[in-house]
């Protein structure tokens, strides 16, 4: 069907994984015609993290008019669409059931087919849609991909296969995801959530070595987990005792947590002047020490694997940090999209979905959502 095409085919992505809405229509995988995500950011930041209940409350409301608007921004009709893709897992259950459901529902009512795509997948494949829709060439194969967020850290070895692509798993997480960390910490220190934008921005007014946190030493186990496994448990932990043992750390969270409860949206100037020097050599130190272990893990993955390039994506992608660090030490062989692609978002799913569709493959009308789901 797709090769019979004389044009690419129009996909209409939609994405609830956690806690954005998206959706998006793409001319095959190189053009955006729309990439619209609506943030809950505002809902869940009263309790510094993600409320799932609440999550799929907002996804409810808002993904039906999302997809509209997402179709009128590209001049698109339901009926002009040659496919939809839906993130199938993993993720929130619920959220995810609110995206797929309604993703099934177009698909029956319009007689579109209908494409089920891993989030992991979706991060991944949004490097390769930034390089084509600049018209750039694809990364040189193989290369390993750290994919990094609040929900993932993971490292994967990638190589073109057939129509697709093939993913081979390097590293995980044992505990916490990095974006994870960064929001417990955040929420520790009374800062804003999500916690990463506002450390990474705060971070640059103060001393990376101010503070010597531990590195990550993790010990292989008989059951064969990998030297690229990542661990954010004990970083956290060692902010947490840190603070504990510094009664001006502690005064300063209840003086910022005071002051700060009266702004609906402060900018990072209002956080920054909320925060003492010593809270900023924390978080200039705490930031170091998580580029520390993510870049230490991609670059050693990449020289046991042999790659010649490496891909960043993800929320945590979009850290300044660890871009410069990861630039400084691979070079133009380092690859990462651009910032709005980074986040959650509903261009990366349909981009994601294209190979799958030219292989034929195609979603059941009575598939699961799943919240667990290996890529």
């Amino acid at each position: 069907m797709a090769n019979s095409m004389s044009r690419l085919p129009l996909i209409l992505g939609i994405e609830t994984s956690c806690d954005e809405t998206s959706a998006a229509v793409l001319e095959g995988d190189e053009r955006i015609l729309s990439n619209l995500v609506l943030s809950q950011a505002p809902v869940h930041r009263i309790y510094g993290g993600v409320v799932p209940e609440l999550a799929s409350r907002e996804h409810l409301r808002a993904i039906v008019p999302i997809v509209r608007e997402a179709l009128a921004t590209a001049g698109k009709s339901l009926a002009e669409l040659d496919l939809i893709a839906v993130t199938q897992g993993p993720g929130l259950a619920g959220a995810l059931l609110v995206g797929l459901t309604y993703a099934k529902s177009l698909s029956w009512a319009a007689g579109k087919p209908l494409i089920g795509v891993n989030h992991l997948e979706g991060h991944i494949q949004a490097v390769l849609l930034e390089q084509r829709r600049h018209g750039r060439p694809e990364p040189e194969w193989p290369a390993v991909a750290l994919v990094v967020s609040g929900g993932h850290t993971m490292l994967y070895l990638v190589e073109p296969r057939g129509a697709g692509y093939h993913y081979l798993p390097l590293g995980r997480t044992r505990d916490d995801a990095a974006g994870e960390a960064y929001d417990k910490v955040a929420k520790l220190l009374a800062l804003s959530y999500p916690g990463g934008p506002i450390i990474d921005r705060l971070a640059c007014f103060g001393r990376e070595d101010a503070i010597p946190f531990p590195r990550v030493r993790l010990k292989t186990r008989a059951g064969g987990e990998s030297e690229l496994d990542f661990s954010f448990s004990g970083l956290k932990t060692a902010v947490l005792r840190y603070v504990q043992t510094h009664a001006d750390l502690q005064e300063q969270i209840t003086i910022r947590r005071q002051k700060m409860s009266g702004h609906d949206h402060p900018g990072w100037e209002a956080w920054r002047d909320a925060c003492s020097q010593h809270t900023l050599d924390l978080l200039a130190s705490f930031q170091a020490s998580v580029v520390h272990e993510l870049a230490s893990k991609a670059l050693r993955a990449c020289e046991l694997r042999g790659a010649r390039s490496l891909l960043v994506s993800g929320g945590v992608a979009a850290n300044c940090r660890l871009r410069r660090s990861l630039e400084e030490a691979v070079g133009p062989a380092c690859y990462a999209p651009a910032l709005e692609l980074c986040t959650d978002n509903a261009a990366m799913i349909a981009a994601a979905a294209y190979p799958h569709f030219l292989a034929g493959e195609r979603l059941p009308l009575d598939a699961r959502a799943f919240a667990v789901w290996p890529l």
